[in-house]
């Protein structure tokens, strides 16, 4: 899949704190929190690296969407996960225009896309 992604030398909280900051600048507000290793480790005893799902929501694009076509709330929120990774953490934002491919979500797709590559930009140019 093709995400917008950047990987920063940061750890994972600070990181996280600097992920939501810059998705709150860009007009998204983060709606849920998953964190994955925790629950694999709670559900089924499996170790693993640190990963963390953010479900982030611009409320004003969530609505242009979902006048459009109210199944699109099957895609909602856009995740943005947080992994650890040697020397940092990587950080992965689902690209809308990827999963809005109709030509009815081309503009729509195309402004989230614009704000989440301008959050992750901010996260890494903060590295």
């Amino acid at each position: 899949m093709n995400a917008i992604t950047v990987t920063v030398p940061t750890d994972m909280a600070e990181t996280e704190a600097r992920v939501k900051e810059a998705l709150a600048q860009n007009g998204f507000g983060v709606l849920t929190e998953i964190d994955v290793a925790g629950v694999l480790k709670a559900k089924i005893d499996v170790d693993r690296a640190p990963l963390k799902i953010l479900g982030a929501c611009n409320p004003h694009l969530a609505h242009r969407a979902l006048e459009l076509d109210p199944s699109v709330a099957l895609l909602l929120p856009c995740n943005v996960t947080l992994a650890a990774v040697d020397g940092g953490t990587r950080v992965d934002a689902v690209d809308p225009s990827e999963l809005m491919d109709d030509p009815g979500f081309t503009e729509v797709a195309a402004d989230a896309r614009a704000k989440l590559q301008a959050a992750l930009d901010q996260v890494a140019g903060g590295a």
